[in-house]
């Protein structure tokens, strides 16, 4: 028994077909009723229960070998943080695999995760790195770059209206994006060769580009010839700390989208610096 958590997300749903393709016995722990009746149409086990709840974690790990966590709390509402979600949830189903004798953990981190990273995502990531290399389950620790649907989702979400391309900064930075499915497939891999067990592996994308070249694909992939608006680097950052009290995963949006216009997002380049 497989179980994937966060197997509903943007992620988690190209994995879910590439594994059940395999004809392994899958579960899934998720908090939306609805999406726990679809699965259960497919044949899927669903555990109903938020990755929060210690209860419905060690429910839903209970019997498995392989547990595989494709969790995040960075866009999600107040109450949902990478502190939450990332590091206290996943440490959480670290344990729980322990106690349920789990043999395989699968982690998905972030590329680049470090103690000192900037972004708080990649910090609590790598807390959960930690925990689980420390735990004694055999585990294998998968670091994708920035998911290019997730910026493509964002920058032409008003496009097939007639709205324009919208850049979070000047636009400019050549940043490495890999797409969902090389991330499902390696997951995919880690789950069934050994040889991936006790390893930390970068999954990147062939090449580097710029957000105001990834908004004229995709206007010129609408056929629309709107303009591309760009949000100031400057609106940027004082929306990453005005915004925390209020909205605070719109802050952390706004943060990561000052680090993507101004650190080194391509692979390979020097750690980026703490602020």
């Amino acid at each position: 028994m497989i179980l994937v958590v966060g197997g509903t997300g943007t992620l988690g749903r190209p994995l879910m077909t590439r594994l059940a393709a395999r004809g392994v016995p899958l579960r899934v722990l998720t908090r939306d009723s609805g999406h726990a009746a679809a699965l259960r149409a497919t044949g899927v086990e669903a555990v109903e229960g938020d990755v929060r709840d210690a209860a419905a974690v060690a429910a839903a790990v209970n019997g498995c070998d392989t547990v595989i966590s494709a969790i995040h709390g960075f866009a999600s509402g107040r109450g949902v943080s990478p502190a939450a979600i990332d590091r206290d949830a996943n440490i959480s189903l670290v344990r729980a695999a322990v106690d349920a004798n789990v043999d395989h953990m699968i982690l998905v981190s972030a590329y680049g995760a470090s103690a000192s990273h900037p972004m708080s995502l990649h910090r609590m990531k790598f807390a959960a790195e930690q925990a689980l290399q420390a735990s004694g389950l055999h585990w294998t620790i998968i670091r994708p770059t920035a998911f290019l649907e997730t910026w493509t989702n964002l920058i032409g979400a008003k496009l097939p209206t007639g709205g324009a391309a919208r850049v979070f900064g000047r636009g400019d930075n050549p940043i490495n994006f890999v797409a969902v499915t090389e991330v499902a497939s390696a997951l995919e891999r880690a789950v069934f060769d050994e040889g991936w067990r006790g390893r930390s592996v970068d999954v990147v994308g062939t090449d580097s580009i710029t957000l105001n070249q990834l908004a004229e694909r995709l206007t010129a992939a609408a056929g629309s010839s709107a303009r591309t608006d760009h949000v100031p680097l400057l609106a940027l950052r004082a929306l990453s700390i005005l915004a925390r009290p209020v909205a605070p995963a719109f802050a952390r949006m706004a943060h990561a989208a000052v680090e993507m216009d101004t650190s080194n997002m391509e692979v390979n380049g020097p750690a980026p610096a703490a602020k």
